[in-house]
């Protein structure tokens, strides 16, 4: 291997670690946001972080304490789905563009609203670290969907888990293991058996 070939692998590496490290910051504060882990979303910033939503602006230290508290007021259990996710690094500063899914179930636990944005970032790498520095989000398309099947027998019937707002949500167990008991299921019968 040449020596030009060493330093092409070396910036493809770093290009990949960057990538990488970028796109588990963005997914850290989603999932933050979901269990309402306030530590996870202000980590998510850097110390003089600012995050836009709307007309609303918060430095990242003070977002959580906005938008968890929001969230709760307006809904049961939401999730939010990074999907198409694209970014341009230069240097220490990449500027990136994550469409967002989010929905949220209702307090009546019978209607969800959808809402579909993006995330525009430009985060930056200090001490070695990538942390947003700037957020601003958009909001394209938003409705209320009919999440009354929640409801139904049918479903009740399954047992399927149910995310909590806390870390209590088996997310955090380590190790995961099958005997620990759910936080939260969509019914209140008794736990299947293993097969």
């Amino acid at each position: 291997m040449t020596g030009e070939d060493l330093e092409a692998l070396r910036r493809d590496v770093r290009y990949l670690k960057d990538r990488a490290e970028i796109l588990d910051c963005v997914a850290r504060h989603a999932r933050g946001c979901d269990r309402h882990d306030d530590d996870l979303i202000t980590g998510a910033y850097h110390p003089d972080g600012t995050d836009e939503h709307g007309f609303t602006v918060n430095s990242g230290a003070d977002y959580a304490g906005w938008v968890n508290p929001a969230h709760a007021a307006t809904s049961q259990i939401h999730l939010h789905n990074i999907t198409t996710h694209s970014c341009d690094i230069d240097g220490d500063v990449a500027h990136c563009e994550s469409y967002s899914l989010v929905v949220l179930l209702g307090k009546d636990g019978r209607t969800a609203q959808v809402v579909n944005g993006r995330y525009l970032d430009r985060l930056e790498r200090r001490d070695g670290r990538w942390r947003i520095a700037l957020r601003r989000s958009t909001v394209e398309v938003m409705f209320t969907a009919d999440a009354s099947v929640l409801k139904s027998s049918f479903f009740q019937e399954q047992g399927y888990l149910k995310g909590t707002r806390d870390k209590d949500d088996l997310s955090y167990q380590r190790p995961l293991r099958l005997e620990t008991p759910a936080p939260a299921r969509w019914s209140s019968a008794p736990p299947a058996t293993i097969r």
